[in-house]
C-alpha cells in the first residue's frame, strides 16, 4: 500500500481579506529530474502575496486551493535525478521567479524546480535570508540594471518603508547614490533617516516635486523607484531631471498610471524577472547580495517576526496595516 506524504501549506479558496488563508494538509510529491525538496525554516512576506490574495495582483489565482508565498528559506532536503548544483543539506532560498499560486512556499515543505532555488549566502540565518532575497533583487534590478543608477545619481525611492524600500535605500547607498525617500506621514521620518535617506519627503502634508527640485537645486532627481503607480507616478516623472528615467514595479494604487509630459523622459516598467529568470541574472544578483551582506552595506530590516503557520493571517493584518518598517518574517 502506498502513503502518500503530505506537508502543511498555506492556501485560499476564495478571494478577500487575511482570514481566507487557512492551513491544510496537501500532497508533497516526490521531485522531478530537475526538482528539490526544501524543508523551509522561514519565509518572508511581501505585498504581493495580500494583493493575489484579495484578487488585486496583475495575475489572478486559480480557485480553489491556491498556495501563497515568493520568498522563503530552508534546506535541500531531496534532488531529483539530474540535479547536480544541490544536494541534502544545502542551505538554500526561494528565487521568487515562479507563479505562486502553483508553487508557493507557504509551508513546511515544497518541491521546486531547481531553476526557482538560489544559494543562501555563507553564515546567514534562515530568518534573514528569507527576507533578503526579493527585496534586495528588485532592488538593485530595477534601480540599476533596469535604472541605470549611478554613483552620485539623486533617486527618489517612493513606500520607502517597505521590505523593498529598505533594501532599496541600502541598495541605494552601496552603489554611491543619494536616497531620497517618500512616506505618507511624519511618524516614519527619523526611522528612514536612520536607515540612511539622504532626505525623507511626506507626502501627505509636502509637495513631492517642490521638495525634490528644492534637494536638487532646481534640476530634479535622474531616477525614481516606484512601488505606487497611479496618477503619482506621473507627477514622480515631473521631479526628474531631463532625460531621467522613471522605474515602475509596483502597482498599490490600483488606478492607471499616468505619464510625466517632462520630456525627454525613460519610462520603464519593471519585473523581477527580467533578471532573475537567467541563470546569468541570478548569478549577477547572487554576487551583489552576497558580498553587500559580508562587508555590512546590505542589512535587511526586520519589523516583526512570527512564529507558526498559524500566524500567517496576522502577519498579513500588519502587513496591511502599514504601521511597520522593514520585512515581516514567518519562522516555520
Amino acid at each position: 500500500m502506498t502513503t502518500t506524504r503530505t506537508a502543511r501549506a498555506v492556501l485560499f479558496h476564495e478571494l478577500g481579506g487575511p482570514e481566507v488563508l487557512t492551513v491544510e494538509d496537501v500532497p508533497l510529491p516526490s521531485p522531478g529530474p530537475h526538482e528539490v525538496v526544501i524543508r523551509v525554516e522561514a519565509i518572508g512576506l511581501n505585498r504581493a502575496e495580500a494583493l493575489f490574495r484579495a484578487g488585486t495582483y496583475y495575475y489572478p489565482a486559480t480557485l480553489p486551493g491556491s498556495r501563497l508565498g515568493y520568498e522563503a528559506a530552508g534546506v535541500v532536503e531531496e534532488v531529483g535525478a539530474s540535479v547536480t548544483a544541490y544536494v541534502p543539506g544545502d542551505l538554500v532560498m526561494a528565487a521568487a521567479n515562479f507563479d505562486f499560486g502553483v508553487h508557493g512556499v507557504y509551508a513546511e515543505r515544497v518541491v521546486l524546480p531547481e531553476e526557482y532555488v538560489v544559494r543562501r549566502p555563507e553564515g546567514v540565518d534562515a530568518v534573514t535570508a528569507a527576507a533578503t532575497w526579493l527585496a534586495y533583487s528588485t532592488a538593485y534590478g530595477g534601480m540599476v540594471e533596469a535604472g541605470g543608477l549611478r554613483p552620485g545619481d539623486v533617486v527618489v525611492i517612493t513606500g520607502a518603508s517597505s521590505g523593498v524600500g529598505t533594501a532599496a535605500l541600502q541598495t541605494a547607498l552601496r552603489v554611491g547614490a543619494v536616497p531620497i525617500a517618500t512616506t505618507r506621514g511624519a511618524d516614519k521620518r527619523r526611522r528612514l533617516l536612520d536607515l540612511g535617506a539622504a532626505h525623507v519627503i511626506t507626502t501627505d502634508d509636502e509637495d513631492l516635486v517642490e521638495e525634490v527640485k528644492r534637494l536638487t537645486g532646481g534640476r530634479g532627481a535622474r531616477v525614481a523607484f516606484d512601488a505606487i503607480g497611479g496618477p503619482g507616478f506621473g507627477e514622480l516623472g515631473n521631479a526628474l531631471e531631463p532625460g531621467g528615467t522613471a522605474v515602475l514595479y509596483g502597482w498599490l494604487d490600483p488606478r492607471p498610471a499616468t505619464v510625466s509630459q517632462n520630456w525627454p523622459l525613460t519610462v520603464r516598467g519593471y519585473n523581477n524577472g527580467a533578471v532573475v529568470d537567467t541563470a546569468e541574472g541570478r548569478a549577477r544578483v547572487s554576487g551583489f547580495i552576497g558580498s553587500g551582506l559580508r562587508d555590512g552595506t546590505l542589512a535587511p530590516v526586520i519589523a516583526e517576526t512570527f512564529d507558526g503557520l498559524e500566524r500567517i493571517a496576522d502577519a498579513h493584518r500588519l502587513m496591511e496595516s502599514n504601521t511597520h518598517t522593514g520585512k515581516i518574517v514567518l519562522r516555520v
